[in-house]
């Protein structure tokens, strides 16, 4: 408060603060907590001590800062307009907003959150304590110049990769703020206005937002049981972006068979396929099936992975694995943006991998999430009988579709006013006046004891819909 004070120019240069005595009595407190408060400001520079005196402001703490009651001008009522110099409006993208205080609700099927009874936080913050200790601090503390973490580079090659049936070198892989940061970059590099990209249909909102912003030639396919269907369809695309793993939203795996066959199609029309690895860690009916840069023998995929749904969306981790070519690129127009992905965080999670923390981890969440897959397609089969197929290897969402006439955007609100946090599915649509009777169940982030009872009060504002419209 006092620190507040003084930089808001509350408290003026050499003014003194009330005796230790007196603050103690005003704030009920020991007057030695006070005493030690007032000497760590002084050790931080806001006050000076004086001999049998007391505490003042200390009038060097605000140089060089500009005293805005000197600046002598006032903000014009009517400035610049901005609105006729945007080339982009991204505000006007398609996407749902989660709230910020969604651990706040009673039901949060929320999708891509985690729960945090289930992450290793000690592990974490013995990994982030030796990442940042004096012996590795010139590793945190330089600027790479662009260059990753060589550790972390090592542990994604030897522990992550091998998981997905991927061999790389260590010029093909980039660390990037995500998945979406890789998207980004991708896009910027390799699409312009005349290229034409294939998405999925319903798919994943923010790779439809970022291809938009480069290109109007997005081709939307519908999916089917197995995922992105392949067919004369794709010929006259250049990229196909596609989640084979788990499709986002549907949650269908792509057979092999179909992989093979998306793999030879692009070889004979000439495309390229950006893969999103999306969930893959969460299979629960059998192996997972291998990943489509596995199978690639031509550096016809571009292969995206992200740490959010095992580690936490905040860390802002992931990768791209491609050719050296295609990596020396993006790792050259990123030195432009942001240089390199935080080294601090890069080094932790070298340190989670390596020790085994992760693995320990993807262990954990597969038991607990098993569970829930199995009480989501329990609780839905009571009280949503047909709405949603249970997903034939796993994931962490169940895709809802409801009775036609069923607004899932109206209910997502009503819902929420009834503690309960969903996805609508409007947005996972390429077109704007696509279905309204979709929706999407996270069960990643809420406890199992809590599913059935959503799951039920979820029905009953859905019958109350319904009723209302008839």
């Amino acid at each position: 408060m006092l620190v507040s004070a003084i930089l808001d120019g509350q408290l003026l240069a050499d003014t003194p603060l009330p005796s230790s005595r007196n603050m103690s009595k005003a704030l009920s407190v020991s007057r030695n907590t006070v005493v030690l408060a007032y000497q760590a400001l002084v050790d931080d520079g806001y006050l000076t001590s004086r001999e049998r005196s007391g505490f003042y402001v200390n009038p060097d703490i605000l140089e060089g800062r500009t005293n805005q009651k000197d600046l002598g001008h006032k903000r014009k009522t009517k400035g610049i307009s901005w609105v006729q110099r945007f080339k982009l409006k991204p505000s006007e993208n398609r996407n749902h907003r989660k709230p910020l205080d969604w651990q706040s609700y009673n039901y949060p099927f929320i999708s891509n959150q985690v729960d945090p009874n289930l992450f290793p936080i000690a592990a974490w913050r013995e990994c982030s304590r030796q990442a940042m200790g004096k012996r590795g601090m010139d590793a945190w503390t330089s600027d790479t110049s662009g260059n990753d973490d060589f550790q972390l580079i090592e542990q994604i090659r030897s522990r992550l990769l091998p998981r997905r049936g991927i061999l790389a070198g260590e010029d093909e892989v980039l660390i990037t703020l995500g998945a979406q940061n890789a998207l980004y970059m991708l896009a910027s590099l390799l699409i312009s206005t005349d290229t034409t990209v294939t998405i999925e249909d319903p798919g994943y909102p923010d790779a439809r937002n970022i291809f938009s912003l480069k290109t109007k030639n997005i081709l939307s396919i519908p999916v089917d049981e197995g995922g992105l269907p392949v067919d004369s369809r794709l010929d006259p695309c250049q990229y196909v972006y596609v989640t084979p793993s788990h499709q986002s939203p549907t949650t269908r795996t792509m057979p092999i068979e179909r992989r093979k066959a998306l793999l030879d199609r692009a070889s004979q029309k000439d495309f390229v396929i950006i893969e999103d690895d999306y969930e893959s860690e969460t299979n629960y009916s059998g192996a997972p099936t291998p990943a489509l840069k596995s199978l690639d023998v031509e550096n016809r995929v571009i292969y995206i992975g992200s740490m959010s749904k095992t580690l936490f969306p905040g860390l802002r981790l992931g990768y791209v694995v491609a050719s050296a070519e295609l990596i020396k690129e993006l790792r050259a127009l990123r030195l432009c943006v942001l240089r390199h992905t935080p080294n601090n965080n890069q080094r932790t999670l070298a340190y989670f991998l390596s020790l085994g923390h992760h693995d320990t981890l993807i262990h954990r969440l597969h038991r607990a999430y098993r569970s829930r897959w199995e009480a989501m397609a329990g609780a839905l089969n009571t009280y949503l009988p047909n709405a949603a197929k249970v997903p034939t290897y796993g994931g962490s969402t169940f895709w809802v579709e409801g009775l036609v006439g069923l607004d899932a955007d109206a209910l997502t609100k009503t819902a929420l006013e009834n503690g309960i946090v969903i996805e609508p599915g409007s947005t996972h649509f390429a077109d704007a006046n696509g279905p309204k009777n979709f929706f999407r169940l996270g069960f990643s982030s809420i406890t199992i004891e809590k599913i059935q009872p959503g799951i039920k009060l979820l029905a009953e504002l859905i019958r109350q819909q319904s009723n209302l419209k008839s």
